[in-house]
């Protein structure tokens, strides 16, 4: 988040995630999808519990500021949403896939400063950019390293479009026209046709037909 507007942010932000309540799979199924949207749930095994739970504990045991969260509830798997500030950019709960509801903010001066932040990562799933400037969403999804980006939103996912990730987020892609590659075994043929010599290296035959 940009420095000129964190603190304003931060605060925005704490308000809106006093609202979320930890709601168990009945409710959740009870409330219907429409009024899940803003709820929270378990996290989905003991094992995923206990990851996010020893990471959030090792963050708080290393002093980081914690913005809200950072408890768990029991009985079941329940993680508060959790928000840490300004960790070290070299931290586990920086570098490391939580899959729970943590969230670390930081601050940046400049799009440069953000951008190598954000690039900064062995992982390339997914990214967003939120801005008025329409200039300044298309320079940063262009320089994003990632197999998808989403512009003033987060999330959306659209079947006909591919998914997929780059760096150590995986190769391929799943989903539209894309999908289908890994369920094909393409053929190519070359079909030689020209009476020139035919060498590895040689120029491009003006007469040769693929």
């Amino acid at each position: 988040i940009h420095n000129s507007i964190k603190e304003k942010f931060l605060a925005r932000l704490q308000k809106e995630i006093s609202k979320v309540p930890l709601c168990t799979p009945q409710e959740l199924l009870e409330g219907g999808l429409e009024k899940t949207s803003g709820r929270l749930g378990p996290m989905i095994s003991k094992k995923q519990f206990e990851k996010v739970t020893g990471m959030v504990d090792r963050a708080k045991a290393s002093g980081f500021s914690l913005l809200c969260g950072g408890n768990s509830r029991t009985p079941g798997y329940y993680v508060e949403p959790t928000v840490f500030v300004d960790v070290p950019t070299d931290s586990e709960i920086w570098t490391e896939e939580v899959f729970g509801p943590v969230l670390c903010v930081r601050g940046f001066d400049t799009e440069d400063e953000a951008l190598n932040e954000a690039n900064n990562t062995r992982f390339g799933l997914a990214a967003a950019v939120m801005s008025g400037d329409p200039a300044r969403c298309e320079r940063v999804m262009r320089n994003f390293r990632c197999g998808i980006v989403w512009v003033n939103c987060s999330q959306p996912c659209f079947t006909q479009l591919p998914w997929g990730g780059v760096k150590r987020s995986g190769i391929g892609r799943d989903n539209g026209d894309a999908g289908f590659w890994s369920y094909l075994e393409p053929k190519q043929v070359v079909k030689y046709v020209t009476k020139k010599p035919f060498g590895w290296y040689s120029p491009r035959f003006e007469d040769s037909k693929l």
